[in-house]
């Protein structure tokens, strides 16, 4: 049986700034910027009584091909079998929340929460979506609130249904709400915006980067 864990959500810095499987691997990668969040996990995980976390940058050797398209197709499933998701914003900070008043507090986060990058990104939809317990953090690690608490704020930014953020299985919503959620959302990689929405979909389709986001999106839809 696989034990209970912890999965991060985020979004990725430039390339030599992550933490990535080779310096897992090497021992190496401490003195990344992308350190500080695996350094979150591994401690909110420990917090919260999970022996085991996986991030994604640094547990997916994305140079083997046959491994990150295994992955890319099972990754809504790890991150719906996860104890505990934990979003890390790397742009919504709070300094001193001891120190600040609560409408202070409220009005500063609030701000920094809706305009946050994570919400722009093709991968993190799933990753909102597929867990049951999603809980959102400041860069500096203080949380703002899980999925439920924070539907309705969730919902003015993303357009995504409360019922959706709440669990409702999403073959109930149409092929066209759904891709209506990723509508805005941009990828790295082209083709990614397609094969982000796999899991979205429940279907399971080989990658193939250089196909164009129109061809992995017509090879999407032929699978609806």
């Amino acid at each position: 049986d696989v034990p209970q864990y912890a999965i991060l959500s985020h979004t990725w810095g430039p390339d030599d700034e992550e933490v990535v499987f080779k310096d897992v691997e090497n021992g190496t990668g401490m003195n990344k910027a992308g350190y500080s969040k695996i350094r979150f996990c591994a401690d909110q995980a420990s917090r919260d009584g999970l022996k085991h976390f996986w991030v994604d940058s640094c547990c997916i050797d994305k140079s083997d091909s046959v491994e990150l398209s295994e992955a890319i197709n099972s990754m809504f499933r790890w991150y719906s079998n996860a104890a505990r998701c934990y979003v890390y914003l790397s742009d919504v900070s709070i300094a001193n929340p001891e120190e600040a008043s609560e409408l202070k507090l409220l009005y500063e986060w609030g701000n920094n929460f809706e305009n946050s990058r994570w919400f722009t990104r093709g991968w993190t939809l799933q990753e909102l979506l597929a867990p049951k317990t999603v809980e959102f953090f400041t860069k500096e690690g203080w949380m703002l609130g899980n999925k439920g608490l924070l539907a309705q704020k969730i919902h003015v930014i993303t357009g995504i249904a409360i019922p959706a953020l709440l669990g409702q299985p999403l073959s109930t919503f149409t092929v066209e709400e759904r891709l209506g959620w990723a509508e805005k959302r941009s990828t790295t990689r082209e083709e990614d915006w397609a094969y982000s929405l796999l899991g979205i979909f429940g279907i399971f389709m080989p990658l193939i980067y250089g196909e164009g986001k129109g061809n992995a999106t017509r090879r999407l839809k032929a699978e609806l």
